[in-house]
């Protein structure tokens, strides 16, 4: 059987608030509780005692004695029957009380017999719970005196419960009053300041201590204090005032004498009899009154700019259409004066009143901005064009109220734009049509299939005129060839200017062909004159690819691609001259600039790779080093011949990418090889030349962590075809740096013994040419072995490269050659081939085939 609470739900929600309210439930153990709870145990001899809350759920302890569980189900627990019981519940024999049939703590040899409990009622008239007691024996009667000393502790338990809960209110008041910004402070009837919060401290400058004892006085301007006296002793005899119940603005004072402005909240309580005794909340209204003057002065600064606008500001009423606000702007725009204009209407004022109404009413009816050019004749006659923008806002009365209009004067940004729309079809420096409308042309003749010759022009030398002069000199040459080309115009000429020294002339009419060759002509000598400019005299010359329409080109597109590549190979055959396009001559030049754009693809997309070909010591068949061999295989054409891209690259400029990729590459797979292995790598003079090889060489070298003394650069003798001073100084830096340069490809380009007197190369590689030759032309015996001997006297070794043959090999190795590289040994390998050969320890030993790999030979 369970235990239901004889309350009415209502009085149950109260009872529970006030229990709540408390804060006291799964608080932890308190002696004054626990002391209680012993000495009821005791007054009635019983084992087990406890004061219970029950919440609507269960009963917990707050204090228990011989009870193992901190809490019961409510329908469980005894202290239910009590809650709304005066005096305490006693049940002498729970197995003889029907109502605690089934209860589970009645059950077993540890089930409770016996059961009394004295109700906890607060002041308030709640019952919170019991403070029961419980025992294993049942008895047949409890004594008056008992039950009323366990209601006698009952109560003790309610004034603790209660006390607790006032010093918890005490504690939370206390830490407001600490933590609030606004300064609290108490005075007694006599005006003595009795207490002093911190923020009273901050606000004043007093400290407690001082403040304490002290009068109002010390707060109160002098200039005010006989109205204060007056005032308070009113209050404090219990008259009226106006202090009382509500906020008053007043002046304080502070330790330092200064002045601030306050808000006082002031509370009376006491009687006459006792004494009255006063607590005021005091702001500090400084910021609030400073706010409001900063509104003054934004209402102020608002008039102001409102004012000064450059641009017309009204506002009308919606309604009547009649102004009511005018700037000055707006004044000397209309050439009326603001009390002339407010309060009357557009018809009223202008011969073109009915139009502006209109417009007024087309903003009313538009959601947004309405904007609305339009001509304005001023007083003065002049015409000046007008932007005016209207939108209708929410007034206080009613929405959409008014019409707020703005409007501007724009005839110099009208002008100003007609010259922009100039510009956006004529360059600038040279007043020529610029590439966005030449083309625009060019398409429109394309659709009509009108016949035209486009000529592309560029200038030879030019870039030397902006490094020797500066840009002004090359804008001031720009200048003058824009003149010059248009004193050879003719009148169905069009003449652009479409990049930095590019030009083009769209030319129609009868007989193209013959029409661009002599105007071309025309061209290059009209260009070919010297130009002087204040900064020198520069000369010029220039180069000319002409392509037809319909003959050369269907599409605007292939018509300019086709004449810039009649321009490419006029410039390749030299200066000043002159090509038509060619499908047959220019298909070469077409087919490299692919392979150009391609180049740049695979270069960003890292599709550059390398191959690896073994160099060998010719005394021990031991490998050395390996030389790093670029690889492309193209998507469409397959395999592109190294000599071919890289000679793109450095026509491109593609060259120092790529020359840095195969470098970083080559590095990288080196780093997994033996440490006795060196890494080759060929250099394009035109890396050298760029002037920064050996800062990339050290940032790969650090990125890589390869030694540097592992590293070999290979250079050919066209390093040494320009500048060459300045190209010992780079082989220096980067001989500084630890790394060792080899000589490639000795003998077939400008060779030069001088070059050994002012660099020591680390090793010569004898081109594969002679290799070839050796055994059947003395001249190329000869000069294998003038090289050997050159390398042993300088103290150089020599590589042999391209060895193909045993003979070949044998002969090379009794010449004196240092070094063997070729197909005898091993054809360029992968990246997982060679790294596999190089980890076995291979050696040559006896050759296979000419395309064989190595074979590994133990130790």
């Amino acid at each position: 059987m369970t235990f239901v609470s004889p309350l009415s739900d209502a009085a149950e929600t109260d009872r529970l608030a006030a229990l709540w309210s408390m804060a006291i439930l799964d608080t932890p153990a308190q002696r004054d509780f626990d002391e209680v709870t012993r000495l009821a145990a005791l007054a009635l001899g019983c084992e087990s005692a406890a004061v219970s809350l029950v919440d609507d759920r269960r009963a917990w302890f707050k204090s228990r004695i011989c009870i193992p569980a901190a809490e019961a189900p409510r329908e469980h627990a005894f202290c239910t029957l009590a809650l709304e019981a005066a005096e305490p519940i006693v049940i002498l024999d729970t197995h003889s009380d029907v109502r605690c049939d089934g209860n589970p703590l009645t059950v077993g040899p540890d089930g409770y017999r016996f059961y009394a409990g004295a109700p906890i009622i607060t002041s308030d008239g709640h019952c919170l719970g019991t403070l029961c007691v419980l025992d294993r024996k049942a008895r047949e009667d409890v004594p008056p005196e008992q039950l009323r000393a366990l209601a006698d502790l009952a109560g003790i338990v309610v004034g603790l419960i209660e006390a607790r809960r006032y010093r918890q209110i005490g504690e939370i008041a206390t830490q407001v009053v600490d933590v609030t910004s606004d300064a609290i402070l108490c005075v007694d009837a006599k005006g003595t300041i009795t207490f002093w919060n911190r923020a009273a401290e901050s606000m004043f400058g007093y400290p407690s201590s001082q403040a304490v004892g002290q009068t109002l006085d010390i707060i109160l301007p002098s200039a005010h204090a006989a109205a204060h006296h007056g005032g308070f002793g009113r209050a404090a005899a219990g008259g009226k005032t106006t202090l009382i119940g509500k906020s008053v603005e007043l002046t304080a004072k502070r330790v330092d004498s200064s002045e601030f402005p306050i808000e006082l909240s002031l509370a009376r309580w006491g009687s006459v009899e006792t004494g009255y005794n006063f607590a005021g909340i005091i702001r500090d209204a400084s910021a609030r009154r400073m706010l409001e003057r900063e509104r003054e002065q934004a209402k102020a600064f608002l008039d102001t700019v409102v004012d000064h606008l450059p641009a017309m500001l009204f506002v009308k009423d919606a309604a009547t259409k009649q102004y009511l606000l005018v700037n000055k702007a707006g004044e000397e725009l209309t050439g009326r004066s603001r009390s002339d204009m407010v309060g009357r209407t557009d018809r009223e004022l202008f011969a073109q009143g009915a139009g502006y109404e209109q417009r007024d009413e087309a903003a009313l009816a538009a959601r947004g901005i309405h904007l609305f050019e339009s001509e304005f004749k001023r007083p003065n006659g002049e015409t000046v064009a007008l932007r005016t923008k209207r939108i209708v806002v929410d007034g206080p009365n009613r929405e959409r109220e008014y019409i707020v209009g703005m409007s501007e004067d724009v005839t110099e940004t009208r002008h100003a734009q007609a010259q922009v729309r100039r510009l956006a079809h004529y360059d600038s420096l040279t007043g020529l049509r610029n590439r966005g409308s030449f083309v625009e042309d060019v398409e429109k003749l394309i659709a009509t299939r009108s016949t035209v010759a486009l000529i592309s022009i560029d200038l030879d030398r030019f870039k030397a005129v902006n490094d020797q002069f500066g840009h002004l000199a090359g804008d001031a040459v720009l200048a003058q060839i824009g003149d010059r080309l248009r004193a050879v115009a003719t009148p169905t000429t069009v003449l652009a200017r479409v990049g930095g020294d590019e030009f083009a002339v769209i030319l129609t009419g009868p007989a193209p062909a013959e029409q661009a060759r002599a105007l071309a002509s025309t061209i290059v000598n009209a260009l070919a004159f010297p130009i002087a400019t204040r900064w020198g005299t520069v000369q010029l010359g220039s180069s000319i690819g002409i392509a037809l329409a319909p003959d050369d080109a269907a599409t605007t597109e292939e018509l300019r691609q086709h004449a810039d590549l009649a321009l490419y190979r006029a410039k390749q055959q030299g200066r000043g001259i002159i090509c038509f396009f060619s499908a047959e001559m220019d298909k070469a030049t077409q087919d490299r600039r692919e392979l150009e754009r391609d180049l740049r693809t695979a270069l960003d997309g890292d599709e550059i790779t390398l191959a690896y070909q073994p160099v060998l010591s010719a005394g021990t068949g031991q490998i050395t080093s390996v030389e790093a061999l670029a690889r492309w295989d193209h998507p469409v054409r397959g395999p592109i011949p190294p000599d071919l891209f890289i000679s793109i690259a450095e026509e491109s400029g593609l060259i120092a990418q790529l020359g840095t990729r195969i470098l970083c590459v080559a590095c990288e797979e080196a780093c997994g090889w033996p440490e006795h292995i060196k890494i080759a790598v060929n250099i394009s003079p035109m890396q050298i030349h760029a002037g920064d090889l050996s800062e990339v060489v050290r940032h790969v070298l650090t990125t890589t962590r390869l030694s540097s003394h592992r590293l070999q650069l290979e250079v050919t003798e066209g390093l040494f075809l320009r500048d060459v001073d300045h190209t010992f100084r780079e082989l220096e830096q980067l001989r500084a740096l630890g790394i060792q340069i080899l000589m490639d490809d000795f003998g077939v380009g400008y060779s030069s013994l001088s070059y050994f007197e002012r660099f020591r190369f680390d090793k010569v590689k004898i081109d594969q040419s002679f290799v070839r030759q050796m055994l059947t032309s003395r001249a190329s015996a000869a000069i294998i072995q003038s090289v050997v001997g050159l390398g042993t006297t300088l103290g150089m070794g020599v590589v042999a490269e391209g060895v193909e043959t045993p003979k070949q090999m044998a002969a090379l190795v009794d010449a004196g050659c240092t070094h063997l590289q070729g197909y005898l040994f091993s054809k360029p390998l992968g990246r997982a081939e060679i790294k596999t050969c190089l980890l076995a320890d291979a050696r040559y030993v006896q050759p296979r085939s000419l395309a064989s790999p190595l074979r590994v030979a133990a130790g």
